[in-house]
Parts: structure tokens; sequence; C-alpha cells
């Protein structure tokens, strides 16, 4: 993890900012960030493995795409040579204006429903966005070394894959763009206006919307807890419900077990116990 002297000192030189303040944001799945202000403003930065720079710089092209439909997203800030990133030895960096607001509290009923709402105006809004560096939805590898860190990790990843795979081949889904990492802290409300948006795009892809609902549900606590998020995304995104009913319980074993992957792949063994639980708690 880079310190903040490394993080001060490129963004300074990147993109001329002096940070007055700088506060880590809780962490995600796919990306570390930090919040600082300068010049009388506030930003968001965040860092992300550098094989996925053009995934991330496809999400700020999201950004600007939601902008440019009334959506409220973090206005990409471009360095001073133009970029929209900027690869370093600890990952590739990237900077936005931060939206007004709190975060949403995802154990909040009423948070929920701003949560599953913008979550599900982000999917329709972006139904025919393309862009390049989208990277396309793909499955597990069941036969990676990594999986051998624990006895039971290889058979619930392979068994996870395989319901996926059966579920893409019989069932009717709806793809599109994913944000990846949906999160309650990346969306916003700002009380005084009543407008909600999300901070970051995340590294961006295309697969099963369903599947990005799936990551939010888990962060949520699972379904029996996340009944308003659901509501607010069924009101306002491009899924049904039977399509919800159907997909839901596959694609969110199918992320605890991208959980437990990563969790094995980095050595955290907490996060991995995490995945574990929750993935031996999930019937069938």
């Amino acid at each position: 993890m880079p310190d903040d002297d490394f993080l001060r000192s490129t963004l300074r030189d990147q993109w001329h900012l002096v940070p007055s303040e700088m506060t880590a944001l809780p962490p995600t799945v796919m990306s570390r960030g930090w919040e600082f202000s300068a010049g009388g403003e506030t930003y968001v930065t965040r860092l992300a493995d550098l094989g996925l720079r053009q995934s991330v710089e496809a999400g700020l092209a999201v950004a600007a795409h939601l902008r440019g439909h009334r959506i409220d997203a973090g206005e990409p800030v471009r360095t001073l040579s133009g970029a929209l990133t900027v690869a370093t030895p600890h990952g590739v960096l990237a900077v936005l204006r931060r939206l007004p607001g709190r975060r949403l509290d995802g154990r909040d009923p009423v948070d929920q429903q701003w949560w599953g709402e913008r979550l599900g105006a982000v999917h329709r809004c972006l139904q025919h966005f393309r862009h390049a560096g989208l990277r396309p939805w793909q499955l597990l590898e069941a036969d990676a070394a990594h999986l051998d860190a624990e006895p039971w990790l290889r058979e619930t990843v392979t068994a996870a894959v395989s319901a996926a795979t059966r579920l893409a081949v019989t069932d009717r889904l709806s793809y599109g763009v994913l944000h990846g990492d949906p999160s309650p802290e990346i969306f916003v409300l700002d009380a005084s206006t009543g407008r909600s948006g999300l901070l970051f795009c995340g590294a961006s892809g295309t697969g099963p919307l369903v599947y990005d609902v799936a990551a939010a549900v888990a962060y949520a606590g699972g379904p029996e807890h996340a009944g308003e998020l659901l509501d607010g995304y069924l009101a306002a995104g491009p899924v049904g419900a039977d399509e919800m009913d159907a997909a839901l319980p596959v694609l969110l074993r199918l992320r605890w077990a991208v959980q437990a992957v990563r969790a094995a792949r980095f050595g955290c063994p907490v996060a991995l116990g995490a995945a574990r639980e929750a993935l031996g708690s999930m019937p069938g």
C-alpha cells in the first residue's frame, strides 16, 4: 500500500493538487480510495491494479456519460498532461471531484432504497454505452493454483462456476455495463437537494446486470437484509422480478466465490473466512 507521502507527491506532480488532509475510504474489492481537500475543493482518488488501467479509464468514461444524462457521478480530473490516469509502482491512480453529500449506510432501509434506485438508474442509462476498455465478463478459472490455499476452496469455486454457467446457458439474462463493486459507500445522498449519485464508477466491464445486484446484496448482508435495496433496484432498473428471482441466488454464490478467490490469491485470511461463512450459509 502507498503511504501518504507517495500519494501527496503523485497528486502534486501529476495533477498539481496539494492535499490539506487525506482520509482513507473503506476498502472495496477492486480498488482502494482516499478522500482529500485541495484548493477549496474535495476530491476522491482511487488506486487499482495496473492491469485494470483500461477498465478504470472505461469507468471514467462511464462517469462522463452518466453526467451527460443527468445522473450525478464524480467528475474525472485529468492530469497536467491531459491523461485520465497515472501508472505508479503501486497501481493505476485516478482522481475525481467528489459529489456533495453523505455516503449511504447499507444497513439503513431508506438508504437501501436510494442505493438500489441509483444502481438501477445507472444500469438503465448505460444500456447502449460502448467503450473499448470495457472488459467482457469472465467466469473464474477453477484450475488456478491459488485455489489450493484451503481444502474446501476449489470444490466450492467449481460448484459456483458450474451453476453460473448453467444459468447463462439456460436462462435469458440481461447484459450490460457493470459497476463491478457497487458498495454503499460508493453512493452519496445530498440531503440539501435530495439528489443522489455515485462517487466512482469502478473498473467497469460488461456482464449480467444481476451480478452487480448480487455484489450489492452481499454488501447489504445477504438477501434477508436487502429487501429495500432490491425494491429500489426493481423500480428503476432494466431487470424484471422473474429474472431477479432466478439469477440472484446463483450470482450471489458466484460473487462470494470471487471474494474467496481474491482473498486466497492475496493472502487475506479474514476475508477468506468471511467468504467461506457466507458460502456455507447459502441454500443448495
